[in-house]
C-alpha cells in the first residue's frame, strides 16, 4: 500500500510550530539558527517567517549579528503574539502576574483582603488587580486561576462548603476575567495547584498524595501523572475526614484544631502560628490526626508516596510519619520540595504552556 504523503498546508503548519517554538525557547534567533534549532532547511524558514510576519507573530528586532561573514537579522516573537495571566485567590490577598511566552513574568501585583472574604471584596480585589497587570497591546490570550477555596469542575465558580475557613459565599473568576481574556480561564483550587508544581519541579514522580496543612486543609491525589478531581472537582475535601482527636475521640479532622484551641477567632481557620509553638504533646495528638487522614487516603487512593505542604504541614513530617508508621497500611511521608508560593508555581507553568498553544493555534 502507497503510504499517504501529508499536504503542503501540513508541512507548513509543521514549520510554523517548529519556528514559534523555537523562538519561545530561544527569545530572538537569526533565520540560520532557527534553521538548525528547529530541524529545517533555510529556505523553508525563509517561508514560515513570511508567514508569521504576516500573522503578526513575529518581528525583526532591530538586532543584528556582528564579526565577519554576512550581518544576520534577530527575529522574535512580537508583543502581539499576546501575553498570560496567572492569578493566586488566597487568604493573604489577590496576586496577579501578566507573562509573555518566553515565561518571562512581566508585571506581577498584590491586593490585600480584609476578613472574612466576602466574595464582592475578593471581586473587587480581582478586578483591580488584573487592571494594574493589563497589557496596553490588548487582552490577555489565556489566563489560569488558583483559588483557595473548593472549584466546581464545569463552571469554574468558587464554592462555599461547610466551615471553609477562606471565602464566604460563591465567586465566578471566570465572568469577571471575560474581560481581560481572550481565550480560555482555567481554574482550579489551590492544593492542586501545588501538587502539579510538585510533580514538575519536585522529585514526586507521578503517583502521590499532596497533602497541604495550613490555615486551611486540603489534599490532592496525582495519579499516572494527572490530578484527580472527581465529579464536580471537589475531591481531596479531607476537613471532614473523621479521624483521632484528643483522648483517643473520633472526630472530624477540621474539629480537632477547635478541641486543641487552634483556631484562629471567631474562625476555622488554623492558627498557625499558635501549632508550630504547641509543645510536644500537642504535637504528638495532631501528629496522630493527620496520620489517620494519610491512613484513609491511602485505603482510597493507594499513592505510592504523601507530601506534605503548606505552612505547616512541611514542619512536621516526623512526627507525622512516625503517627502514621505504626498503622497497618502505610508509605512514605517526606514534605514538599516546592515551598515557596506553590500554588503560583503551578499556575505559572499551566499559564505559559496554554499561552504557546494559543499563539501556535493563533498562525493559521
Amino acid at each position: 500500500m502507497t503510504p499517504v504523503k501529508p499536504s503542503l498546508e501540513l508541512l507548513r503548519s509543521l514549520s510554523d510550530e517548529h519556528v514559534l517554538r523555537a523562538l519561545m525557547r530561544a527569545g530572538r534567533l537569526t533565520r540560520a539558527e532557527l534553521a538548525v534549532q528547529a530541524g529545517i532547511s533555510k529556505p523553508t524558514v525563509s517561508e514560515s517567517m513570511r508567514r508569521l510576519t504576516e500573522a503578526g507573530l513575529v518581528v525583526d528586532t532591530g538586532d543584528r549579528t556582528t564579526g565577519r561573514g554576512r550581518i544576520g537579522t534577530y527575529y522574535g516573537l512580537a508583543p502581539s503574539a499576546g501575553t498570560a495571566l496567572a492569578i493566586s485567590i488566597a487568604p493573604a490577598g489577590v496576586v496577579a502576574e501578566r507573562l509573555d511566552a518566553h515565561g518571562t513574568v512581566l508585571t506581577r501585583t498584590t491586593r490585600p483582603l480584609t476578613r472574612p472574604a466576602r466574595p464582592e471584596l475578593v471581586a473587587a480585589a480581582l478586578t483591580a488587580a488584573v487592571e494594574a497587570v493589563r497589557s496596553a497591546v490588548g487582552p490577555a490570550r489565556v489566563a489560569t486561576v488558583s483559588a483557595a477555596d473548593p472549584v466546581d469542575r464545569v463552571t469554574g465558580r468558587l464554592v462555599h462548603l461547610p466551615d471553609a475557613p477562606f471565602l464566604v459565599g460563591e465567586l465566578d473568576p471566570v465572568d469577571l476575567l471575560a474581560a481581560y481574556v481572550t481565550g480560555p480561564v482555567t481554574v482550579d483550587n489551590d492544593v492542586n495547584w501545588a501538587a502539579r508544581a510538585e510533580r514538575d519541579q519536585g522529585a514526586a514522580g507521578d503517583d502521590f498524595a499532596y497533602v497541604y496543612l495550613g490555615e486551611g486543609l486540603g489534599c490532592a491525589v496525582v495519579s499516572a501523572g494527572e490530578v484527580l478531581r472527581g465529579h464536580a472537582g471537589l475531591a481531596g475535601e479531607i476537613a471532614h475526614l473523621i479521624t483521632v482527636g484528643p483522648g483517643g475521640r473520633a472526630m472530624p479532622f477540621t474539629e480537632v484544631f477547635a478541641a486543641l484551641r487552634l483556631r484562629q477567632p471567631s474562625s476555622t481557620a488554623i492558627d498557625v502560628p499558635a501549632l508550630l509553638g504547641a509543645g510536644a504533646d500537642v504535637l504528638a495528638v495532631i501528629g496522630t490526626a493527620v496520620a489517620g487522614v494519610l491512613a484513609a487516603t491511602v485505603a482510597l487512593a493507594d499513592p505510592a508516596h504523601i507530601v506534605l505542604g503548606g505552612p505547616w504541614g512541611s514542619e512536621v513530617p516526623d512526627v507525622v510519619g512516625a503517627a502514621f508508621a505504626h498503622l497497618p497500611r502505610h508509605v512514605p511521608v517526606r514534605p514538599a520540595a516546592v515551598a515557596d508560593e506553590a500554588s503560583l508555581a503551578g499556575v505559572r507553568a499551566h499559564a505559559l504552556r496554554s499561552l504557546r498553544d494559543a499563539i501556535i493555534a493563533a498562525r493559521t
